[in-house]
């Protein structure tokens, strides 16, 4: 595709935008895009690829660059990431700007500009994992995410979701790990699919499929998601439990339960129950105290395992955001524990790939709550022909597993 002086512009406003930090950054292009309908979908489509580009890569292309400028780093970006020759651009960046950044070695960079991380983040990635293997997780997280997808196994087969979407021109593949996941190749708009429109199928990745295999509720048990949020998770247990039972969807935001209904109803689930919470302290989740089976905690992270698909948090949260999590996390594991019956079962999950918010909290919930065991996460995959090889503690990660970042520990009530 031609870049001319316009879309370059246009890039270069949607990118000023998104350095803003005042939102997320797929918000804040939706509301570009809004406010220029006049952009085809090549063009959108470029706008966003460099965009997103340059927030993965922000610190490599600034160093490349010389400069901070947005409309430099669209090009560094370019002209680095996205194929483009000097010739190609010709007449939209210097010459002089063109040969500095194909000249910039990578290996030449300083090891947190290598890794496009902020310093604190490298530096504790490298204290937690050794500098190699620190280098190996950051460069994973570098990668566009693939398109995953989970298969509503309650309603049809992994092998028949597969056969329809082969046929429809979509090329597809059945996920490692994942009993009910696909990836697709590319990225259709698959929530125009009929499988998408029938409920057959929802966009979830593969390592957030994972975590419904370590609830693994049973038929007519009693669930919570406690921190729900717009339900994929919900979803994925429903799905395990064919109908029979009762899952409470709780969070503390009623807009984003808002979202689970027509969910549910496109999924032909009934026996989902939303409880938007009025905290940690709810009095309808006090009534339900020690009388669920499996409670299943996905607490508020920093995201960092997300990165592939959503680069400014590594911009948007430094270490002050990431104590202030833990502490979060540490309250709302211990009030989801309070629901939990004897020799119920509860799960602890974030998307974060940092210890603090990961094995600290473990360890410190196991301190603080004696009636409480861990169970080893692998058996528990293995119990369901899960071929993952992991310890205790499940930990996913991109450049390993091919999934986004995720962290699990179960726990027992004695």
């Amino acid at each position: 595709m031609r870049v001319t002086a316009e879309l370059l512009g246009h890039a270069e406003a949607a990118l000023a935008d998104l350095l803003r930090f005042v939102a997320p950054a797929d918000q804040l292009l939706s509301q570009y895009f809004r406010r220029h309908r006049g952009l085809g979908q090549k063009e959108r489509a470029l706008v966003a690829e460099a965009s997103f580009a340059v927030l993965r890569r922000r610190r490599s292309l600034e160093a490349a660059a010389g400069s901070t400028e947005p409309r430099a780093l669209i090009c560094a970006a370019l002209l680095r990431h996205l194929g483009f020759s000097a010739r190609s651009l010709d007449g939209l960046v210097e010459e002089a700007r063109a040969q500095r950044v194909r000249a910039v070695r990578a290996d030449g960079l300083p090891d947190a500009v290598r890794a496009d991380l902020p310093d604190w983040l490298w530096e504790r990635l490298a204290a937690e994992h050794g500098r190699e293997e620190a280098m190996r997780i950051a460069q994973g997280l570098l990668n566009p995410a693939p398109l995953d997808l989970r298969v509503n196994v309650a309603r049809i087969t992994r092998e028949q979701a597969l056969e329809r979407l082969t046929n429809d021109g979509i090329e597809a593949a059945a996920t490692p790990y994942s009993p009910a996941g696909v990836r697709l190749k590319a990225k259709p708009a698959i929530n125009h699919h009929a499988l998408f429109r029938d409920g057959l199928i929802e966009v979830q990745d593969e390592g957030s499929q994972l975590l419904a295999w370590l609830v693994a509720p049973r038929r007519g048990e009693m669930v919570a998601d406690y921190c729900a949020g717009a339900g994929g998770k919900t979803l994925a247990l429903a799905m395990l439990m064919r109908g029979a039972g009762r899952i409470y969807a709780m969070d503390v935001s009623a807009k984003r339960l808002a979202a689970l209904s027509p969910r549910a109803a496109r999924a032909e689930v009934s026996n989902i129950h939303p409880v938007a919470l009025a905290g940690e302290n709810d009095a309808r989740a006090k009534r339900l105290a020690g009388k669920l089976d499996r409670v299943l905690v996905d607490a508020p992270c920093s995201g960092f395992g997300t990165l592939r698909r959503n680069p400014d948090l590594k911009w948007r949260h430094g270490p002050r955001a990431v104590a202030e999590l833990a502490e979060k996390q540490r309250r709302i594991l211990d009030a989801a524990a309070r629901l939990v019956k004897p020799r119920g079962r509860l799960v602890y999950a974030t998307c974060s790939i940092l210890r603090d918010e990961n094995e600290a909290i473990a360890a410190a919930f196991l301190s603080a709550r004696t009636d409480f065991t861990k169970v080893h996460a692998g058996t528990i995959l293995a119990a369901h022909k899960i071929p993952l090889d992991v310890r205790e503690l499940l930990r996913l990660w991109p450049h390993v597993h091919g999934t986004d970042g995720f962290f699990a520990a179960v726990f027992e009530r004695a």
